[in-house]
């Protein structure tokens, strides 16, 4: 039997999650036979077994492991590590994550922050990135790359809804913070934008940090959330008169066809220009209308954004 399809032989999950092999390697990096050569050579690990032999491990394993991962990629070789106390571990983390700005690093210090739901590692982390190359590099460079890797975890059920929802509200504080510190000038340069996400979508961190990128840019912004029918949406348009309407279309959308919503969409909006995004637009075959254009990824996002910038 391989490894990769033993978790349905696992026991259930409780309030304390329990992980294969498989997925300690896809969270902390670690190939799994590396994994079994520390046990065996170190004693770092021990893992629990099932009634038939298979193996599995706590939520407290993959933090160790977590953390011996961040050590060891760090350049302190894992015979040292084996001797060290947890406690003398757990302060070394800390001293890396504090000064090391490595790619690698803070993806793995977040790592650790979301599975102990430590919000004070995560926001010491964070916070010292924003400090030293501002907030919006902070989401492009830092943020957005640890929720693609979230993503990945999310779809290989390496981490429970309770992780992510832990880390989606923390990283949703400081994109509303940053929006609140933000000046609200009135230029009369400045677009109209009006932005939401259709019904059925509540993933909200994506039109929030546009929200931030278009206040930072100095325009006018109607943020009007989640989960939005067209038949809300139409009087909203009626009263703000927008320059540009922005959504994007993930695969939680099945109300109706991505052309079918587009179409429909356009066809009311009449001298706006409707901005379309998301998994389902990239993937979709779709008859643009006049007024409709397609941003690819955040970095056309940011670069149409910028072409308008308000002066």
């Amino acid at each position: 039997m391989k490894n990769g399809n033993t978790k349905q032989y696992l026991p259930k999950r409780t309030s304390l999650a329990i992980y294969s092999i498989r997925d300690l390697e896809q969270i902390s990096g670690i190939k799994a036979h590396t994994i079994r050569a520390w046990e065996q050579r170190y004693k770092i690990l021990t893992p629990q077994r099932t009634s038939t032999n298979i193996r599995y491990y706590t939520d407290e394993n993959l933090k160790y492991l977590l953390n011996i991962s961040l050590l060891n990629k760090n350049g302190i070789k894992i015979s040292k590590i084996a001797k060290m106390t947890q406690k003398e571990i757990a302060a070394k983390v800390s001293a890396i994550s504090e000064v090391n700005f490595d790619h690698d690093n803070q993806l793995d210090a977040l790592t650790i922050s979301m599975i102990q739901m430590d919000e004070r590692v995560f926001s010491r982390i964070i916070n010292a990135d924003i400090k030293q190359m501002g907030f919006e590099r902070t989401m492009i460079d830092v943020i957005n790359p640890f929720l693609e890797k979230l993503g990945l975890l999310w779809l290989t059920s390496s981490i429970t809804p309770i992780h992510e929802q832990f880390i989606t509200c923390l990283i949703r504080q400081k994109i509303i913070s940053a929006i609140d510190r933000l000046d609200h000038p009135r230029y009369p340069e400045a677009k109209k934008f009006l932005i939401f996400l259709p019904e059925g979508d509540h993933q909200e961190l994506s039109l929030l940090f546009l929200h931030y990128l278009l206040k930072s840019r100095k325009h006018s912004v109607v943020y009007l959330g989640g989960d939005v029918s067209c038949d809300d949406l139409y009087p909203a348009i009626e009263i703000h008169k927008p320059d540009f309407i922005f959504t994007m279309l993930s695969p939680t959308y099945t109300k109706q066809s991505c052309q079918c919503f587009v179409d429909g969409l356009s066809n009311k909006i009449k001298t706006a220009t409707l901005l379309l995004s998301g998994y389902m637009v990239s993937k979709s075959p779709i008859n643009l209308p006049k007024n409709t254009r397609v941003l690819a990824d955040l970095a056309d996002t940011i670069t149409f954004l910028n072409d308008f910038e308000a002066k």
